[in-house]
């Protein structure tokens, strides 16, 4: 995926993720507010940091 999609996917994961945050947060659900928060943080992460999965290219043969 090209670093400008991500980037952009990124931001709007993250406003998601801010917002439910504070949506749950000032619902009264304190604990999943912040399990929210964590998740989006990680997705995040874990786009950027995990390659993509794709067709391996075998030149053994």
């Amino acid at each position: 995926m090209p670093s400008h999609i991500k980037a952009a996917l990124s931001i709007v994961t993250l406003i998601v993720g801010t917002l439910v945050h504070l949506y749950e947060k000032n619902a009264g659900n304190e604990q999943l507010s912040w399990i929210v928060a964590g998740l989006a943080v990680f997705m995040v992460l874990a786009m950027w940091i995990f390659p993509e999965a794709g067709k391996r290219i075998d030149d053994s043969e």
